[in-house]
């Protein structure tokens, strides 16, 4: 069993094509990564160490990410929203994820625990 694990949320109104969405949900997972490895080392160490559990969840809208961004971060759980750049599909700014964790699985699933799988 897993004590720890990151979720990626992403916005499934976009529509974005499948290798970009794999593009943004690494940028989420590695951004994430990197804040806890200097804001909680020793989860992010404890997930390295455990196998590295990932789940990739949905929201319908911006505002829901933000929401959940806001939730995350009164937690104080390492998280992280990625903005598009704007070279491909979408307009320059578009927030497409967000990345939570690695954390303890129960704080993480008190954000995330009620989102449909992607």
């Amino acid at each position: 069993m897993f004590r720890y694990k990151q979720v990626v949320v992403v916005r499934a109104d976009l529509n974005m094509s499948p290798g970009k969405l794999a593009v943004q949900v690494a940028h989420g997972a590695i951004a994430s990564a990197e804040r806890a490895r200097r804001e909680r080392r020793e989860w992010l160490d404890s997930w390295l160490a455990e196998g590295q559990k990932k789940v990739v969840a949905k929201v319908q809208s911006g505002k829901e990410l933000l929401d959940l961004h806001r939730k995350a971060s009164r937690l104080d759980i390492p998280c992280d929203l990625i903005q598009d750049a704007g070279l491909t599909e979408l307009p320059p700014g578009v927030i497409t994820v967000l990345a939570i964790g690695p954390a303890p699985s129960e704080m993480v699933d008190e954000v995330t625990g009620d989102l449909p799988l992607f």
